[in-house]
């Protein structure tokens, strides 16, 4: 094992000097940083909320538009199925009801016994969509029948709504699961968001305060122009304005679209920023299995209509379909730039909110708290480093001094990683470098111990740091092994500081591995196979 191959000991050196280059930028100040020449890396770790302050939000989930969303919906399947049974009506949805109005109330039993059986049999089996029939029917006078949700139902569709919009934000905020934001709910319905570095709460505001809800409807082209200006359409279908981009155009400013969506954002499994026939930003998509089959479908049987391609009720694109799109994946185009082309994908990617986020709080956190705690890290930090080294030194000798070395470049691994990842850095993360950096130590301690054991069994210096490599080797695998397992389970079901502290674990298991097995072990051997030593002293 102490035999490198020339590849083996240029990759070692060559990872060793991008992590103490790309960790060289957090020695400087952001301005010396940011002068820095393009071809140098030039990030520094973001520290966190409770380092150096940030942006903080209280929001509320304006919950009573998902039931309205849902008595909509539920609107449209009563119609649909009232068409079928030939029972005439009128519909309206008013104060948390849908009220169906009979032609002739001579037909009031038929219609409560097809709209039960249509609210029991339909997919999702109810307004809620949880499986549970839980709609409450009212029999009024003059044949009018009122449709609403029970108590529990809006209870857990709020709570439902709640705990999506979190995951949501979640995924916005902290695509990478970098940042560290701290993202929980608070009360009832609203949540609560701290994100680190950010001056300007409206940077959250922007990206929070869409919805981001993709449809594709068809155009119903059986709506003049006229109509469309006097707001005349057939029942199922609805007006929606334009886009500004698709204004710019010269595209109609309104279109009649059909309410009932043949698609919809939640059967996205990617989106990401593309560009168009003439190099224009765009956004191209996929959709899963599923939506790719169903969109194959009404694309075959629409050839040579216009469908709509709806986000937050605005259409952004109108294309007509000119032969079927059965690959499952396409390009939504329009007046994007490369900024805001790259910002749809991103909303595409983590999903629709459920429904709208209010501001009911909003400040920036000062870093006045965290700075004693930063100083008080790096006296901590430095102490502990001195005492750990000065330890192995005096313990190892030469050994302890090439440990001390690997442990610096161990180090500076750790924050170039972090740095080219964007990471946040807050004071659980600092205990995860710590840790990491007492697990290299420990590494180093283990070889250096079996060496000691294969001398004190006669072996000659070379084969006692072959052997003593070798013999500790299955020791230091099954050990970082099992913390990097903790560390992805923390990184999994944890949130905030929890996935930081679980990132810099990971990351510090890696670097701390790299420096203990391979980098020490080159150091060693390269000094051994010039030296050729006759007694080692250890």
């Amino acid at each position: 094992m102490l035999n490198f191959p020339r590849w083996k000991v240029i990759l070692i050196t060559l990872v060793s000097l991008l992590g103490i280059l790309t960790a060289f930028p957090n020695f400087l100040t952001e301005e010396q940083a940011r002068s820095l020449p393009s071809f140098l890396p030039s990030k520094q770790i973001t520290l966190g909320l409770d380092l150096q302050g940030g942006a903080h939000l209280l929001m509320e989930v304006e919950v009573d538009s998902v039931i309205q969303d849902r008595l909509e919906d539920k609107s449209e399947e009563i119609r649909e199925a009232l068409r079928d049974a030939k029972i005439r009506h009128r519909r309206r949805v008013s104060e948390g009801k849908v009220i169906v109005t009979l032609t002739h109330p001579e037909d009031l039993d038929r219609a409560v016994s097809v709209i039960r059986k249509e609210a029991s049999g339909s997919v999702g089996a109810s307004l809620t969509g949880l499986g549970v029939s839980d709609i409450e029917l009212a029999q009024r006078p003059n044949g009018i029948i009122e449709v609403s949700l029970s108590e529990a139902a809006i209870r857990e569709r709020a709570q439902l709504a709640v705990s999506q919009s979190i995951e949501i934000v979640r995924r916005r905020i902290d695509e990478m699961g970098t940042k560290e934001p701290t993202i929980q709910q608070n009360g009832d319905d609203r949540i609560l968001i701290q994100v680190p570095g950010i001056d300007n709460p409206d940077e959250l505001k922007q990206i929070l305060g869409k919805t981001a809800k993709l449809e594709f409807r068809l155009v119903d082209l059986s709506v003049s122009p006229e109509d469309i200006e006097r707001g005349r359409v057939p029942p199922g279908t609805e007006i929606l304005e334009a886009a500004e981009s698709e204004r710019a155009q010269g595209f109609p400013a309104k279109y009649a679209v059909r309410k009932r969506a043949i698609l919809t954002g939640e059967n996205l499994v990617d989106a990401s920023l593309g560009y168009d026939e003439n190099q224009q930003p765009a956004v191209n998509f996929r959709f899963d299995n599923s939506g790719g089959k169903k969109f194959a479908d009404v694309t075959r049987k629409n050839v040579g209509k216009p469908f709509a391609i709806v986000l937050d009720n605005k259409v952004i694109s109108a294309p007509r379909i000119n032969s079927p799109i059965l690959g499952g994946s396409g390009i939504i185009t329009g007046n994007f730039t490369i900024d805001s082309a790259s910002e749809l994908a991103l909303l595409l990617r983590a999903g629709a909110l459920p429904a709208p986020l209010k501001v009911l709080e909003e400040r920036t956190v000062g870093p006045d708290l965290g700075a004693d705690s930063v100083a008080a890290g790096e006296i901590a930090a430095m102490i502990g480093l001195a005492a750990v080294m000065i330890y192995i030194l005096l313990s190892y000798g030469f050994f302890g001094l090439i440990t001390n070395l690997v442990l610096i470049v161990n180090i500076f691994l750790i924050f170039g990683i972090l740095s080219t990842l964007g990471a946040t850095l807050t004071l659980p993360g600092i205990a995860g470098i710590v840790l990491t950096i007492g697990m290299a130590v420990d590494a180093n301690v283990l070889i250096y111990e079996r060496i000691r054991e294969e001398l004190k069994n006669g072996r000659n210096p070379l084969t006692a740091l072959d052997q003593g490599y070798q013999k500790a080797m299955s020791t230091i695998v099954d050990a970082n092994i099992t913390t990097l397992i903790a560390a992805l389970i923390l990184f999994q079901f944890g949130s905030g500081p929890v996935r930081g502290f679980a990132v810099t674990l990971a990351v510090g298991i890696f670097t701390s591995v790299f420096t203990a097995v391979m980098l020490s072990r080159l150091i060693i051997a390269t000094w051994a196979r010039k030296k050729r030593p006759q007694t080692l002293k250890l």
